[in-house]
């Protein structure tokens, strides 16, 4: 059975070609217990380049948690980097977070861990595909145990930018996935708007 890898990676290179994949929006179930969700983000007034800079300098310690809050304001609770995170560099970082997912209990303790995006994408070929993207490993802190995989997906359009998130989860179930699936629709159209303001002034 192909590994939660070998399934992240096929389906970042189909996100590289133009045009949409047939599953751009929603959650399935995939080969050996994985599930995939996926969200899709017309982020109107905001380009990749801002995007990378709100994980690089806006989402940045100063006030981390009320920046967080501003965010998602139901579903975040807590938020703060590790001593890894520097300003202009998140990669290899972990993004330490509390929050629910859909506005539901329970509280998950998630670290986000960041990696180069090459882990996924063949990166030679985001100059033409207009495009940049995240990286990460979702781990539950409480439970020790890794949820899975995930990407941003971001590329410039003409009339900004849209992200095209990806969530390739394990030891999680059906609910987890339709809670996270409302959660990244909510939590990434508030950033599409808040994030031409915040560029704009902190930048």
């Amino acid at each position: 059975m192909p590994s939660i890898i070998d399934l992240a990676r096929d389906e970042a290179s189909q996100l590289l070609q133009p045009g949409y994949l047939p599953f751009e929006s929603g959650f399935k179930n995939l080969d050996n217990n994985i599930l995939l969700v996926a969200a899709l983000t017309r982020m109107h007034y905001c380009r990749k380049d801002m995007v990378e800079w709100w994980f690089a300098h806006g989402l940045s310690p100063r006030e981390h948690t009320a920046i967080y809050k501003l965010w998602h304001n139901v579903d975040h609770v807590r938020g703060e980097w590790d001593e890894k995170w520097s300003s202009g560099n998140y990669i290899g970082a972990s993004h330490i977070v509390d929050e629910t997912l859909g506005g539901k209990p329970p509280v998950y303790k998630l670290k986000i861990n960041f990696q180069e995006p090459s882990l996924l994408y063949d990166t030679s070929k985001f100059k033409d595909a207009n495009a940049t993207a995240m990286v990460a490993y979702i781990y539950d802190r409480d439970r020790g145990l890794r949820l899975g995989v995930m990407t941003h997906y971001v590329r410039d359009t003409y009339l900004g930018c849209e992200m095209r998130s990806r969530f390739w989860l394990e030891n999680a179930n059906t609910e987890i996935a339709r809670n996270l699936f409302q959660h990244c629709v909510e939590e990434m159209s508030n950033l599409a708007v808040l994030l031409p303001y915040f560029f704009r002034i902190k930048k």
